[in-house]
């Protein structure tokens, strides 16, 4: 038979009122965790053209002036994205999402999307510089950051820029061609746990 101090605790703290009380105990503790926790993003670049150069670091400088942790994996043609010289170019071969728009002349003439066939292109010698050229001039003519700018930005606000150095020992690349900014040089085995631990990954 419990004493009488036993059954004046039983019937203050009936098991009722405890099962509310930890139930919204954790509830706060679980809220104030996903409130504090901060997101992380990891993003795999292997594009090296300049249509592709730009989801990654569109990507990763929103994500970080959000406050997110944000790594950027570069590998294969994805790993030219961090030499210090870009040269990147643009093909519509291959791409039929890609109708050519002309960033000069009057306005109906602008809005002409020009769908040249891939065996006219193909053929055309400079074609590819001619619509890199128009390209980067429809970037600018929009006020849009060049590939240059948006990598700074994305350093400035501490993305990690990460270098695949299974990549790097492929093409026989040397480490002064690339940024100094790069934080890591590491392989697939390196940064799969921080993918893994990520809250969105993507694989551009």
């Amino acid at each position: 038979m419990p004493n009488t101090s036993e059954t004046q605790t039983l019937e203050k703290y009936d098991l009722d009122t405890l099962d509310r009380w930890f139930d919204e105990r954790l509830e706060k503790k679980l809220r104030e965790r996903e409130e504090a926790k901060i997101p992380q993003l990891a993003l795999i670049a292997t594009k090296g053209t300049m249509d592709m150069a730009y989801p990654p670091f569109i990507l990763a400088s929103t994500a970080a002036a959000l406050g997110w942790e944000v790594s950027v994996f570069f590998t294969f043609y994805g790993l030219s994205l961090l030499k210090k010289d870009l040269d990147l170019e643009i093909s519509p071969l291959g791409n039929p999402a890609m109708p050519m728009k002309m960033p000069f002349g009057p306005e109906w003439f602008r809005n002409v999307k020009w769908n040249i066939p891939n065996a006219l292109s193909s053929n055309i010698p400079g074609f590819e510089k001619f619509a890199t050229s128009m390209m980067s001039k429809t970037m600018k003519n929009k006020g849009v950051a060049s590939i240059e700018e948006l990598r700074e930005l994305s350093i400035e606000a501490g993305v990690k820029l990460i270098a695949c150095q299974m990549t790097v020992d492929l093409f026989g690349y040397n480490k002064d061609e690339f940024v100094d900014d790069v934080s890591d040089w590491v392989g697939a085995a390196s940064f799969l746990p921080v993918a893994q631990k990520s809250d969105i990954c993507l694989f551009i």
